[in-house]
């Protein structure tokens, strides 16, 4: 115990040393950034208003402060991995770099200030993202308030127009980020994430509307509106197509699960699919029942119904190294005839293991592979426990037939254990009644329950019983009855050729 806690403490230590050494390097870009955008005149900057860079240092230590505190006490183990940092300083660096690409070359209203908060809600979660959108936002004030940004990128000398233009690059990140992270939430396919684009423009707009009305009323009159509004619809379309394009760079050099990619995890055409369909066809077939089972159980408690069925799809993958092994995939010859119990129940429980280094090796999601090495828990293996009883004469230790673990740390690894067991159970039923489904998955979860298998994870007992009455129901629907077909063949001049007595 007190040896994890250190370890602990020293991966804190380093993430807040890392967080400083990505502070030093967010200042030197906007350093570069100030440099280039007043190339003749920086020096001058510098030597006559180095207060003013001064302060812009000193609230963006404040505001990344306030990120790494937020992490700390909401999510430590998130904020313990060296690699989220440097993801959290990407997302941010580059959603800066954007906007000001943008507001220098384009205009100061086609910025894409949902950028971020669209990146941080499918990187991360809901929470994390309204936070981060929080800090941008006022990052991006701090930017604009202490450099020549705005008034080099408008070619306007004017005060007034300066400062109308930081207020709306205050309200537009906190109003359509929020908005944008409030409607995306039920967004799941790319089509939809650009049709998000419009009802961003809607907040947009009137904050444009707000903002411009002493120009309305003006010289500049109803011309000027209309542009920068077309601007800012522009904007709001180039976060979201923005958002698609940086997706997948970011799933994929830091290995994050979005629902775009569960969606393509569980394409047939991902290779650990490609040889569960050939190389083990009755594991693939007994993966896609029970990611059925899983999809539902995890849309009945609210939870990622997308997650839950990708890690249905690998939870069985260590079965490649050798697929012969298991009854799903034999066809007659059953190999354990001729091993110890000792050395089957050995092969039997590896797959859990294997399955979790075959999915690591592939660089999926851990996600993924913690549900494959979790399943089983540290459930006995039975049928080759009670073998070795019989053939021992009662000398047999339970831990040498028992998974090697951990059991399930997340509800949907605890949902898949019993989507597993009980799929396979109702397999073996002749008479598939919802009565005696409702039993066997009755009894599947009460022995789970009274082996400790759910202590590490939060799922409740309201939970279990939904989880319970959704696979009745689902195997049910499976395993349902079918009405025999009478023995009649037809010729192709629909003649019946040939009838035989149907068998009682």
């Amino acid at each position: 115990m007190e040896g994890s806690k250190a370890a602990g403490r020293k991966k804190l230590v380093g993430s807040a040393f890392v967080f400083a050494l990505c502070y030093v390097v967010f200042i030197l870009f906007i350093l570069l950034m100030i440099v280039i955008n007043n190339p003749g005149s920086w020096k001058d900057y510098f030597r006559q208003d180095y207060s003013r860079f001064l302060s812009l240092c000193i609230c963006a230590l404040l505001l990344f402060y306030i990120v790494y505190y937020y992490f700390y006490f909401e999510d430590k183990e998130f904020l313990m991995s060296i690699r989220n940092v440097f993801m959290i300083f990407s997302i941010i660096t580059l959603s800066v770099l954007t906007c000001y690409l943008f507001g220098r070359f384009v205009s100061i209203f086609a910025r894409p200030m949902a950028l971020l908060a669209l990146l941080c809600l499918f990187v991360f979660n809901r929470r994390q993202a309204i936070l981060l959108n929080f800090v941008f936002s006022l990052l991006l004030f701090v930017i604009d308030t202490y450099t020549d940004n705005f008034s080099a990128s408008m070619g306007v000398g004017a005060e007034a127009g300066a400062h109308v233009e930081v207020y709306f690059s205050l309200m537009l990140g906190f109003v359509c980020g929020t908005f944008a992270v409030l409607t995306a939430g039920n967004v799941k396919t790319r089509g939809g994430m650009l049709l998000l684009g419009t009802f961003i423009a809607v907040p947009t707009v009137i904050i444009i509307l707000l903002l411009e009305l002493p120009a309305i009323y003006g010289n500049s009159g109803w011309i000027a509106y209309v542009a920068s509004a077309g601007f800012g619809i522009l904007g709001c379309f180039l976060s979201s197509a923005l958002t698609l394009c940086f997706l997948p760079v970011f799933e994929f050099v830091f290995n994050r699960l979005t629902v775009f990619r569960l969606r393509e995890l569980t394409s047939a055409n991902m290779p650990l699919i490609k040889r569960l369909r050939t190389e083990a066809p009755g594991t693939f077939n007994h993966s896609l029942i029970v990611a059925q089972l899983a999809e539902t159980c995890a849309i009945a408690l609210g939870e990622n119904a997308e997650l839950a069925r990708a890690a249905a799809y690998y939870h069985d993958v260590g079965k490649l190294k050798q697929p012969d092994c298991f009854t799903e995939n034999q066809t007659g010859y059953n190999l354990h005839d001729e091993l110890t119990p000792e050395l089957s129940a050995d092969i039997i429980r590896s797959h859990t293991t294997d399955g979790y280094d075959l999915l690591i090796a592939a660089r999926l999601p851990k996600e993924l592979a913690d549900v494959a090495r979790e399943h089983h828990g540290t459930l006995p293996i039975k049928f080759f426990y009670d073998k070795a009883m019989r053939l021992s004469g009662g000398d047999a230790n339970i831990k040498d037939y028992s998974y090697l673990g951990p059991t399930p740390h997340s509800k949907i690894a605890a949902i898949i254990m019993i989507a597993d067991a009980s799929e396979a159970a109702a397999r073996t039923l002749k008479e598939r009644t919802p009565e005696n489904v409702e039993r066997v998955v009755r009894s599947i979860i009460e022995e789970r329950m009274d082996l400790d298998q759910f202590v590490d994870c939060d799922i409740t007992m309201r939970e279990l019983t939904t989880v319970k009455t959704t696979i009745v129901e689902a195997l049910s629907g499976v395993h349902h009855h079918r009405v025999k077909y009478p023995s009649i063949r037809f010729n192709r001049d629909r003649q019946v050729v040939k009838e035989e007595p149907d068998e009682k």
